[in-house]
């Protein structure tokens, strides 16, 4: 059941319980990442992410890992584009003690002198790992690409020059006006009493103050574009992209149906024709990214370089055919069926029911029923998914991005070739 309670300072809990588990999942989540960050100090909510788990004023780093650890409990986090989220899954009787870490984090945090230089490193390591990963990288390449200039374009983690320039001040200020004085939400799923963790929320987040960070965000303005960086490698890394519905657009049950036929499966027309049936790639697949105005499609792949036209020019064919032709029938029942499947065998875990709690509630304010999300998507018709490819594959607003031993010039007659 449902249940939700603003406090006076402004925290927001939203529970739901479940009877039958005997755990609980909670997570305090922040509307505000990379998207928001200045320009000069990107990476700085993904460094206060880390910072949080590195002492408070009553726990040391190997204190809160313990406190989890000897429970048997999960504790973790992670920076978006525009949110950040601290989370923990634990057996229902210690809730009390993952609400108190958890605020204890969130509140007190030392962001100690000492281990800000340690975690500067860690950092940076783990921008030379993501740099060291191509098949990884390129998704980073490839946004810095399409939003072009937009701050959805820079990457969660900074880069070496921006994170080296963040200071304690920096993280304090930004820790104060995004953490101490913005939006909290509180959601929780699992074994627990709506009417207890409101009580526990409020004592543990007394401090917290009622503010909203102010909105700067402005919306992106997509071209075409295309870049390469060109590196000895023994595949080409691509990602061939277009714009989608953000993430609370009425049409984005279409978009769901059009990327798991397209390629958002193994049995997508991309994954069979370019894997399965002619071997030219191992990994091949299509994504969606939608944000709060604006929506991202990727159809990523790696291939040798010998095979890179062949599989842009089966992408690029494949893209025509959708907007040329109703998909079938059986395709059409098959990618609603896989949705809602997916959908339903994920509430069956309390850390995605409370994850959903969240994103409802940041995206609309209120729940969207389990037979909205259903119904919703057995609505969508082939000729509807139809319409949307003519616009999203519409050449002026489609853009690529490659990694490997490939030449501009060259990969731009590979395109008009495709």
């Amino acid at each position: 059941m449902y249940h939700k309670t603003v406090l006076d300072n402004g925290v927001k809990i939203v529970s739901e319980k479940i009877t039958h588990a005997r755990s609980v999942s909670i997570g305090a989540w922040v509307p505000c990442g990379s998207r928001h960050e200045d320009a000069s100090k990107g990476g700085i909510a993904h460094f206060i992410e880390h910072m949080l788990f590195k002492g408070t004023e009553t726990r040391s780093a190997f204190d809160i890992a313990l406190a989890i650890d000897s429970v048997g409990g999960v504790m973790n986090a992670f920076t978006g584009k525009e949110l950040t989220a601290f989370y923990i899954k634990i057996p229902d009787y210690h809730l009390a003690l993952a609400i108190n870490l958890l605020a204890d984090i969130m509140v007190n945090s030392r962001f100690d002198g000492e281990e800000i230089k340690k975690e500067e490193s860690v950092i940076l390591q783990e921008i030379s790992m993501l740099e060291d990963s191509p098949d990884d990288y390129i998704h980073d390449f490839f946004e810095a690409t399409f939003w072009d200039g937009h701050s959805l374009g820079r990457p969660i983690l900074g880069t070496k020059e921006t994170v080296e320039g963040i200071d304690r001040k920096a993280l304090v200020d930004f820790f104060q006006t995004c953490y101490l004085r913005g939006d909290l939400l509180i959601t929780a799923a699992g074994n627990l009493e709506h009417g207890r963790l409101v009580e526990m929320v409020r004592d543990a987040f007394a401090s917290h103050v009622k503010g909203s960070r102010k909105n700067t965000n402005t919306s992106p303005v997509v071209t075409s574009e295309v870049a390469v960086l060109e590196k000895e490698l023994g595949q080409v890394h691509m990602v061939i992209g277009t714009t989608a519905p953000s993430v609370s657009a009425p049409d984005r049950y279409t978009s769901f149906v059009l990327n798991t036929v397209l390629g958002g499966s193994t049995s997508s027309r991309l994954f069979q024709e370019i894997r399965e049936q002619r071997g030219l790639a191992y990994a091949i697949h299509s994504y969606l990214s939608p944000y709060e105005d604006a929506g991202m499609m990727g159809i990523y792949f790696g291939a040798a370089e010998d095979k890179v036209q062949d599989v842009m020019g089966l992408i690029f064919a494949e893209m025509g055919n959708l907007c040329r032709e109703p998909i079938t029938g059986k395709e059409l029942y098959t990618a609603k069926e896989l949705l809602k499947g997916n959908f339903l065998l994920s509430l069956e875990s309390t850390d995605n029911r409370m994850t959903r709690l969240a994103k409802n509630e940041l995206c609309f304010g209120h729940p969207i029923s389990v037979d909205e999300v259903i119904s919703s998507i057995d609505r969508v018709t082939a000729e509807e998914v139809m319409n949307m490819a003519r616009e999203m594959f519409n050449p002026g607003i489609v853009s690529i991005a490659a990694i490997g031993r490939v030449c501009g010039e060259d990969l731009v007659v590979d395109i008009l070739r495709a």
